[in-house]
């Protein structure tokens, strides 16, 4: 047992630390190398301690939500992934605002939300990320955005060796499309409050579940994603121009251009990172070449993919 283990141990518990944890197992695309260390981060008070020694000793580390947004090499990620445990996974309501914690699922807020008879998150009813990755990428679907009920959220911050935790408002958090100011300044999401309205728990249910209809439809949700793999372009949309250049089905072993949502990549099987990856980067090559557009990713690369 090295230094770094040994410390990660005594922070988080040795019942918290897994060595060369596959990161299959973690994230939506199915696929995927280890991790060099896997932390489950019980408490604030062990996320605090944690994140302080990780950037005081400039040891990598990234936060993991529910893992719909990230692709991990092949090859694997050597520093410390993060997760956070139950206790940040709360939901509470106070009046018209409900609270939830950064790792509790959207999916499980928005339906907390419809129980209350609260209406405003109906649109995250099937977006399957955590309240933390949606306040991070300001998560949207239907029209719905997480800026337009976000009151505040609580950022834990690290600088010039200490932590501290700030309360930021959807202003200062400048929320826009796919992006927060988390991006520029890192930060991580330790709860949020989100102001929404009262409303016919009936009309509520009906409202998701016509998303949810909507969503079965459109979307490849059979298959292991990451959802949409490409942000979408000012004035384009990513989906159609992939099926513009004839893109629909192409594939690079297991992995696949949605033959039902062109914005999709998907694993059909036993896909690897490295050719999910090869695909992405084709696409965007060809849609460049035949539409001058350049597809900027939406999913988030750990790890090392040069071959």
């Amino acid at each position: 047992m090295n230094k770094l283990e040994e410390e990660l141990n005594r922070l988080a518990g040795s019942e918290n630390v897994r060595v060369n944890e596959p990161m299959a197992s973690h994230c939506t695309f199915r696929a995927g190398g280890p991790a060099a260390y896997f932390v489950t981060a019980d408490t604030r008070d062990a996320l605090t301690a944690l994140v302080r020694f990780l950037e005081s000793s400039g040891e990598k580390y990234f936060i993991l939500g529910n893992g719909s947004n990230i692709l991990v090499s092949d090859k694997g990620y050597d520093g410390v992934m993060i997760r956070l445990g139950k206790a940040f996974e709360d939901i509470s309501r106070d009046g018209g605002r409900l609270i939830a914690g950064s790792a509790a699922p959207l999916v499980r807020v928005s339906v907390y939300a419809s129980d209350c008879g609260l209406s405003g998150l109906e649109f995250a009813s099937g977006i399957p990320g955590t309240i933390g990755g949606a306040v991070y990428m300001n998560a949207g679907a239907y029209g719905g955005e997480i800026k337009q009920i976000l009151e505040y959220a609580d950022i834990l911050y690290h600088k010039d060796g200490h932590s501290f935790v700030q309360r930021k408002s959807a202003e200062e958090l400048d929320l826009s499309y796919r992006h927060s100011s988390l991006k520029e300044y890192a930060g991580t999401v330790l709860e949020a409050s989100f102001v929404l309205k009262e409303d016919d728990k009936a009309l509520i249910k009906q409202r998701m579940d016509e998303l949810k209809i909507k969503r079965q439809e459109k979307q490849p949700l059979e298959y292991g994603s990451a959802g949409s793999t490409f942000k979408r372009p000012e004035g384009y949309f990513a989906g159609k121009l992939i099926e513009d250049s004839g893109l629909r089905g192409a594939s690079c072993g297991d992995a696949c251009v949605s033959e039902k949502h062109c914005g999709f990549i998907v694993n059909k099987g036993k896909a690897s990172a490295s050719e999910i990856y090869r695909l992405m980067c084709e696409v965007q090559e060809k849609v460049r070449a035949d539409h001058g557009v350049s597809l900027e990713p939406e999913v988030i690369l750990l790890g090392n993919f040069a071959d």
